[in-house]
């Protein structure tokens, strides 16, 4: 009696960094792996592969996800944003923050925080005044991107640097996402690529 074939494969759609993706993936495929290996977008860094340590942080519909946690085929039909997505048309201010604030050390977290603090600061800004931005909240709200460096406090007052100028901009109003790119850091990170000279939008360590 034959068996019946059981299909391992699907089609996706997927919108990435603004451009249309459409292909045919084996179901096993991370939204991880088709970003690096798949589109060659290598920002998405792969840490622990369990989705503890937020290296991975990418935005999926404008949220924060663990993209090493998210099977490709599952998200057909969203829009997915990496860190090389961030700031397309240049430094903005969440870039600038962490560039002036040093807010990091051999960048291999760098993509994943960034992707978060845009991701957090969105979040913010659907609901004004429910999130806690201060340097305590913005701590708790990033505390699943792990910096094995230690740069924390620099993150945080990069992050608290963008909220504060929102603030003084526009009091009252909700405070906006930010972003950087990732490129490396001391080699490739905030976008992809090196700070110290070009670093937001991330590719330390790729």
């Amino acid at each position: 009696m034959a068996h019946p074939i059981e299909r391992t494969r699907s089609r996706v759609r997927l919108q990435v960094n603004g451009e249309r993706y459409e292909g045919e993936l084996d179901h096993r495929v991370t939204l991880l792996d088709l970003l690096r290996e798949h589109l060659g977008l290598t920002g998405a860094k792969k840490g622990c592969d369990h989705g503890q340590c937020g290296a991975c942080t990418v935005l999926v519909d404008g949220r924060r996800a663990n993209s090493c946690l998210l099977l490709a085929v599952a998200q057909d039909g969203a829009d997915v944003t990496t860190v090389e997505g961030l700031g397309p048309a240049g430094p903005n201010p969440l870039q600038e923050a962490f560039l002036e604030r040093d807010a990091f050390q051999c960048g291999y977290c760098t993509p994943g925080q960034l992707c978060s603090a845009t991701g957090l600061l969105a979040e913010a800004a659907a609901a004004p005044g429910s999130a806690d931005l201060s340097r305590a909240g913005i701590a708790e709200g990033m505390s699943g991107n792990l910096c094995r460096c230690g740069a924390y406090p620099r993150i945080v007052d990069a992050v608290r640097d963008v909220v504060a100028a929102r603030e003084n901009a526009a009091p009252g109003g909700a405070v906006r996402g930010g972003a950087v790119r990732g490129e490396a850091v001391h080699g490739e990170a905030v976008h992809g690529e090196a700070v110290h000279g070009e670093a937001v939008r991330g590719e330390v360590g790729a």
